[in-house]
């Protein structure tokens, strides 16, 4: 397969892109398409590649190409401060159209985690939201919280898979109060709302 290709050209490993711009004849410019930091994939289970759910770092500028060309996203969910949301970012998500939802949280010591929790389980819950991308600041802990409750919860896997996923994403630097979080979490303690009907079909067994 060569590299140039009309459209993309996908290493699965690296998750990097290099495109040929369509319709420029006489330069051989590539577009190189950068991921955000620690972007991984949490949930694919449809074939059109519509029910996604992708986990990383805060985007940057650089990572923007990326995102809007090979993610086809609806939903952003931002785990951290308001006040680390630059105006660039704001200006990229509206011109995108994304919805854009911030869940200020900081630890899973916090004293409204659980609120939290459960707000973002109703944004997931709804497959009008997908393809959604899920991020925190490095793409680490507070993130990897989340995508361990989703592996408990929705996929149904073992703690010790849980810790492991958490700790390649994070160096093996494990924080201990968020794996005991993730242990001790009870789904039934939070009260979720959804609608059957729009459930992702992954969920059908509900």
């Amino acid at each position: 397969m060569s590299l140039f290709h009309e459209h993309i050209c996908k290493t699965e490993l690296s998750f990097f892109f290099w495109c040929k711009p369509e319709n420029v004849p006489k330069t051989n410019r590539m577009t190189l398409y950068i991921p955000p930091l620690n972007l991984g994939m949490v949930i694919n289970s449809s074939s059109d590649n519509k029910e996604v759910i992708y986990r990383s770092g805060f985007p940057q500028p650089l990572n923007y190409p990326y995102i809007e060309e090979t993610l086809n996203l609806k939903t952003i969910i931002y785990i951290g401060s308001e006040k680390t949301v630059t105006d660039e970012y704001k200006k990229f998500i509206e011109k995108n159209g994304y919805s854009f939802k911030v869940f200020e949280m900081s630890s899973v010591r916090d004293n409204d985690i659980h609120l939290k929790i459960k707000q973002i389980f109703e944004l997931i819950l709804n497959k009008e939201n997908y393809p959604i991308l899920i991020h925190s600041n490095k793409g680490k802990h507070r993130i990897g919280v989340i995508t361990g409750l989703i592996r408990k919860v929705l996929l149904g896997w073992s703690i010790s898979g849980i810790y492991q996923e958490y700790g390649i994403y994070t160096g093996n630097i494990k924080g201990e109060m968020d794996l005991e979080f993730i242990n001790n979490f009870d789904f039934g303690d939070i009260n979720v709302d959804f609608d059957i009907d729009l459930l992702p079909s992954y969920l059908n067994y509900l």
